[in-house]
């Protein structure tokens, strides 16, 4: 079992979360987009998306123990430092995220119908820009190597600021917009 620190983000390993749900009533919450939970999530996790993600939409079950829960742990480690601002003061996250729980073994419910994940729609539109970039630039005009940079120079400062203005674009594509059981929320 996981001992509490106040204001410390705790880790727990899945077997931990799995008892932690079961025996004590804990709320897990996914921080993760909507996409990414549609498309994959933990049976009985709660969505609350890093970019809409407000502590004092938690504040009714902090009588709970809370377990936050991403792709890899970063996102989750983002949103334990808003409850800690807002005032919480034990907050545990699934070391790992979701593909530590898969590899102990535990279910998740997936839906074949979500929409692939962002980060393969990101390669298959920068590589295909970057491709047709580099072609048209051999064949038509040097001009359309401009296009293979500027996709390069994205790629780049997505690396270093942690930001990616294609995957935002993508985004807001209606394809990107899977439905969410409201049951599910806690938005």
């Amino acid at each position: 079992m996981t001992s509490f620190v106040e204001n410390k983000l705790q880790e727990v390993d899945a077997a931990t979360l799995k008892q932690l749900m079961e025996e004590d009533g804990a709320l897990l919450i996914d921080v993760r987009e909507k996409n990414e939970f549609a498309a994959e999530h933990i049976p009985g996790a709660k969505l609350m998306p890093l970019s809409h993600f407000h502590p004092d939409k938690i504040s009714n079950e902090a009588h709970r123990k809370i377990v936050l829960q991403c792709q890899s742990g970063n996102r989750s480690a983002k949103a334990a430092d808003k409850m800690f601002a807002a005032g919480f003061r034990e907050v545990l996250h699934l070391k790992g995220g979701l593909p530590t729980w898969k590899a102990a073994g535990y279910p998740t419910q997936k839906n074949k119908k979500a929409p692939i994940s962002m980060f393969r729609q990101v390669q298959i539109v920068a590589g295909s820009l970057v491709f047709f970039g580099t072609v048209l630039g051999a064949f038509v005009s040097p001009w359309f190597l401009i296009l293979s940079g500027f996709v390069g120079a994205g790629l780049v400062f997505a690396g270093v600021t942690d930001t990616c203005a294609m995957a935002l674009l993508l985004a807001k594509l209606p394809l990107n917009q899977p439905e969410v059981d409201p049951e599910d929320m806690l938005v």
